[in-house]
C-alpha cells in the first residue's frame, strides 16, 4: 500500500479526483474514529473528518513525502478539534461575573428585525442552493433540507457513500465561496 499512497498523493497534487477519493476512502474511518473518541459525539466527530479532509485536500500540495499521511491527517483533525473548543470557550473566558449574569438573564428570543434577516439569509441560502449544479444540489437539498443520512443519500443518487462525502464537502465550499462574495 506505501507505494500506491505515493502515487495517490503524487496524483492528489496535481488535482486528480480520484486520488483524492481513493485518500478519503483509505483514511476516513480512522480519522472519523480517532475524533469519535476525542469528542464522544458522532454528528460533531463526523463534521471535524469533514474538515480535517477539506483542509487536507486544500493543503495537499504542502504535505511533505517523508512523513506518514496518516499523522499528518490525524495533526490536522486534532488542530480543528482544538480550534473548535477554543471558539466555545473564548466568550466564556472574556465574560466577568457580572457579565456572566446578565448574558444568563438576558432574553434570546429574537427581535422581529433578527427574525426578518434570519428569513432574507434562509431565502439567500435557498436561491444560492438552487444555482448549484448536479448533483451538488441534489446533495445538500437532501442532507440539509430533507435531513438524510450518507447512505440514504448514496441510495438515492446510486453512488457510494465516500462520493456522497466528497460531493457535500465541495457543494458547501460553494455555498461558502458565494455567501462570501
Amino acid at each position: 500500500m506505501l507505494g500506491n499512497l505515493s502515487e495517490k498523493i503524487a496524483e492528489a497534487k496535481k488535482g486528480n479526483q480520484r486520488a483524492f477519493s481513493w485518500l478519503l476512502d483509505e483514511f476516513w474511518a480512522e480519522v472519523y474514529a480517532f475524533q469519535l473518541k476525542r469528542v464522544n459525539d458522532e454528528a460533531e466527530a463526523e463534521d471535524i473528518t469533514v474538515q480535517t479532509f477539506a483542509r487536507a485536500f486544500d493543503k495537499i500540495g504542502s504535505f511533505d513525502e517523508q512523513y506518514s499521511f496518516r499523522t499528518w491527517l490525524f495533526t490536522i483533525s486534532k488542530n480543528i478539534h482544538i480550534d473548535s473548543l477554543r471558539r466555545q470557550a473564548e466568550p466564556i473566558l472574556h465574560l466577568d461575573s457580572e457579565e456572566k449574569e446578565s448574558k444568563r438573564i438576558a432574553d434570546d428570543t429574537p427581535t422581529i428585525e433578527d427574525s426578518l434577516i434570519m428569513e432574507q439569509q434562509f431565502d439567500y441560502l435557498l436561491k444560492s442552493i438552487k444555482q448549484l449544479k448536479e448533483p451538488y444540489r441534489t446533495a445538500i437539498q437532501l442532507r440539509y433540507l430533507q435531513e438524510k443520512s450518507y447512505k440514504e443519500i448514496a441510495d438515492e443518487m446510486k453512488s457510494t457513500m465516500n462520493n456522497v462525502k466528497i460531493t457535500l464537502l465541495r457543494a458547501k465550499k460553494m455555498l461558502i465561496s458565494k455567501f462570501n462574495n
